[in-house]
C-alpha cells in the first residue's frame, strides 16, 4: 500500500524535513552503491529498499542512476511518508510500501514484478525513530514507553513491562540484549511495577540505574541493552529477519545483488548464517565431482562483514556498529 505525505501546514512540513535531513547520514553510502552498482546501473532495474526510514540510501541510488526504480518498503508510516515527501522529485521511479520487510516477496508481486536487481538492507532501529523522543526508543530522552516501529499496531514496551512474568523479561533481558544483569534487572521491573505502572522511559531508566551494583555504574548506560531487547521484542525483529533474508533472497534475478547493513551481533549472526548457507555447495561429502545441481546460487562478494572507516565513525557515530555483507546471484533455482 502507498503511503503518501503528511496532513500538515507546508511550512511546518519544510522545516521538519530540513531538520531530519540534517540528522540522517545514511551509513557506508558509497560503498553500499558500489556494491549494488553493477546489477542496478541499467535502465529498467529495479531494487528493493527493505528499510527505506527517511530514504537517505534511496536518494542517492535514484540520483546516480537514472534508469533505477526503488520499491521502499517500511513498517513506519511517519517514515513513508516523510521519504515520500522528501522524494517526490522522483515521481513513481519510488514506490512507497507500507510492510515489514518479512513481506517483500508480496511487495515485488504487488508492484508487478516477478524478481529484482538489488535489495538493501539497512537494520536496527532508524534515525527518525532515535530522534523523535514520543517514539520511546531512546533512554536518554524521557518519553512514553512505546518503541513500536509501527505505531499503529502490536503490543507496547510499557505492555512487556507491564504484562510479561519475571523469568520472561530475564529471557528476553538476556537474548536480546546480552544483559550480565538480567535477572537483577527483571526483579527490579517486577517489584517496581508492584507500586506503579512504568509507562515512561524516564522512570525505566531510573529503576535500572538504581538497580545496578556501583562498580558497574561507570561500564555504559545501564539501560542501553534492555532498551535494545525491549525494541526487539516489541517489533519481534529477529524472528522477522529469519524470514526477511531468505525470502529476499528468493527475490533476486541472476545477477541481482544484495547488501545487508547490521548493527548489533544478533543480527549479524542471523545474516551471515544464511548468506553461508546460501552461497555454500550442497553436494555430499566424498562425490567425484559437484554436479551443477549442487552448486551453490549465490557467491559471496565481501570478505566476511566489512566496517565503516575510522573517518566516517568519527563523523557519524551511528556508523561504530555496523556490519555489511553482499552477496550476488550466479544461477537460478533448480
Amino acid at each position: 500500500m502507498g503511503i503518501g505525505g503528511r496532513d500538515r501546514p507546508g511550512t511546518q512540513m519544510d522545516e521538519e524535513m530540513d531538520d531530519l535531513s540534517r540528522i540522517h547520514t545514511p551509513v557506508m553510502l558509497e560503498r553500499t552503491i558500489e556494491l549494488l552498482e553493477p546489477a542496478v546501473a541499467r535502465a529498467g532495474a529495479v531494487l528493493v529498499d527493505a528499510t527505506l526510514g527517511m530514504g537517505g540510501h534511496t536518494e542517492a541510488l535514484l540520483e546516480r542512476f537514472d534508469g533505477l526504480t526503488v520499491i521502499g518498503l517500511d513498517r513506519d508510516t511517519d517514515a513513508l511518508g516523510i521519504a515520500a515527501e522528501r522524494l517526490a522529485r522522483f515521481g513513481d521511479r519510488l514506490r512507497p510500501v507500507h510492510t515489514v520487510y518479512d513481506g517483500i516477496l508480496d511487495a515485488v508481486a504487488g508492484e508487478g514484478f516477478s524478481a529484482v536487481d538489488g535489495i538493501l538492507f539497512d537494520l536496527g532501529v532508524s534515525s527518525l525513530q532515535l530522534d523523535r523522543a514520543e517514539r520511546g526508543f531512546a533512554y536518554a530522552k524521557d518519553a512514553p514507553l512505546d518503541m513500536r516501529m509501527d505505531a499503529s499496531a502490536g503490543i507496547t514496551a510499557a505492555d512487556v513491562l507491564a504484562e510479561y512474568g519475571e523469568g520472561d523479561l530475564r529471557r528476553i533481558f538476556q537474548e536480546y540484549g546480552e544483559e550480565k544483569l538480567a535477572a537483577r534487572y527483571a526483579r527490579a521491573i517486577v517489584r517496581a511495577r508492584a507500586e506503579a505502572p512504568i509507562t515512561r522511559s524516564g522512570r525505566l531508566v531510573e529503576i535500572l540505574s538504581d538497580a545496578t551494583p556501583a562498580a558497574l555504574q561507570r561500564a555504559g548506560h545501564p539501560a542501553k541493552r534492555v532498551f535494545q531487547a525491549l525494541r526487539i521484542e516489541v517489533n519481534a525483529e529477529l524472528s522477522v529477519l529469519e524470514h526477511a533474508i531468505p525470502a529476499a533472497l528468493d527475490a533476486l534475478a541472476v545477477g541481482g545483488r544484495m547488501v545487508v547493513l547490521a548493527y548489533q551481533s544478533l543480527e549479524d549472526r542471523i545474516v551471515k548464517r544464511t548468506l553461508q548457507a546460501a552461497t555454500t555447495s550442497t553436494a555430499p561429502p566424498g562425490l567425484p565431482m559437484e554436479l551443477p545441481e549442487h552448486q551453490p546460487r549465490f557467491r559471496l562478494l565481501t570478505r566476511g562483514a566489512e566496517l565503516a572507516s575510522p573517518a566516517e565513525q568519527e563523523e557519524n557515530p551511528r556508523a561504530k556498529p555496523v556490519r555489511l555483507r553482499a552477496v550476488e546471484r550466479t544461477r537460478g533455482n533448480a
